[in-house]
């Protein structure tokens, strides 16, 4: 991993978490790891815990990403919500182009969208990709995650590229319990990051690898030299397990 890419933990806790269970959660994070040195610490609670979880974690190095954000500033947008409304709250990133977001209808070409947005509005793009287990198995891996990183960075500028972060995760592995092998999650990170090297300064991206990331996998697979951190599920709902993962990276 290069110096300039500082190991990014992040926490999607889905449709979890009312906001005291959020303040509850996000509490006992900061006890745990509030300031942690050895790598920057996301969660992303629902839209409704947003404000809850930016001030329980207010003073600690521990900063808040939205689940999504629409690509515009407002509108007849039903069920959705803007950069600006996310950046009043408190937010200073979010999550874009989640398979489950990508499952309901989202195209690449709102992925690219909503990285501009996030960009523009001073927001941390985590942008995902990631194939199903049929294009695995039809060998089209690296030609639909390439597909997928080139359509996402069809908006971002050549100096903008250390603003955004790209999470590589398998669908089959999202809340399966499997999980990508370290060699293969390295194989995967590696191809993103070969992929952006074709119009962005690719050391600079950080590369987060997803998919049924727990305390016991955590080191080996954030030990490969093209993963910068990972995108955590499941295992963020409990502050100890999150803070197991964390404190992996060390």
């Amino acid at each position: 991993m290069s110096v300039a890419r500082r190991p990014l933990i992040a926490g999607n806790w889905k449709m979890h978490k009312t906001a005291s269970e959020a303040a509850e959660t996000c509490g006992r994070l900061r006890a745990l790891v509030g300031n942690q040195p050895s790598a920057e610490v996301v969660v992303c609670p629902p839209f409704t815990a947003i404000q809850t979880a930016v001030d329980a974690l207010a003073g600690s190095d521990i900063w808040v990403a939205a689940q999504s954000v629409h690509e515009q500033a407002q509108g007849a947008h039903t069920g959705e919500i803007s950069a600006p409304m996310l950046v009043a709250a408190g937010c200073r990133g979010a999550i874009i182009g989640h398979s489950e977001r990508r499952a309901a209808g989202e195209t690449d070409s709102q992925v690219a969208a909503r990285i501009q947005t996030a960009i523009a509005n001073d927001l941390i793009p985590i942008a995902c990709v990631g194939e199903s287990l049929e294009t695995r198995e039809a060998g089209e891996t690296d030609a639909w995650l390439a597909r997928q990183v080139r359509a996402l960075l069809a908006g971002v500028r050549p100096d903008q590229a250390d603003r955004l972060v790209i999470a590589y995760e398998p669908i089959w592995a999202i809340g399966t319990g499997k999980t990508a092998t370290p060699e293969m999650a390295q194989e995967a990170c590696a191809l993103v990051r070969r992929t952006v090297d074709e119009s962005h300064a690719a050391d600079l991206v950080r590369v987060l690898y997803g998919g049924s990331v727990n305390p016991a996998n955590a080191a080996e697979l954030m030990s490969q030299g093209d993963v910068d951190g990972a995108l955590v599920g499941g295992a963020s709902l409990e502050a100890d397990s999150f803070a197991a993962i964390v404190e992996a990276v060390g």
